[in-house]
């Protein structure tokens, strides 16, 4: 169960990242509020998933998800630039969190 809520506090780190990118520096209210409540319910999930996972693994792999997930929609929904380098450099956080996946089951 606590790698479910890890991968969902990942998933709320990519909401508010993106909420945060969307409010403006706080200026629009609901991006605002989106960005405040994913914070808190992606700092909740991540807590449920450290009751058994080690802090190493589980804010790594947390960071991992949130910063590929914002990486892609930025790129997606942004029209934020695709290079060769932003590629690679997604590649390796994806091969990271996968390693330290396995690490765990190991």
């Amino acid at each position: 169960m606590a790698w479910l809520y890890l991968v969902v506090a990942g998933l709320l780190e990519i909401v508010w990242a993106i909420g945060l990118k969307m409010s403006e520096g706080f200026t629009k209210p609901v991006p605002s509020a989106v960005t405040l409540v994913g914070a808190a319910a992606s700092f909740y999930f991540l807590s449920l998933a450290l009751r058994e996972l080690p802090v190493g693994t589980g804010y790594a792999v947390w960071v991992g998800i949130g910063a590929v997930g914002a990486a892609i929609f930025g790129i997606v929904l942004l029209g934020e630039a695709l290079t060769p380098l932003r590629a690679g450099g997604i590649a390796l956080i994806v091969a990271g969190v996968v390693l330290l996946k396995f690490a765990e089951l190991a």
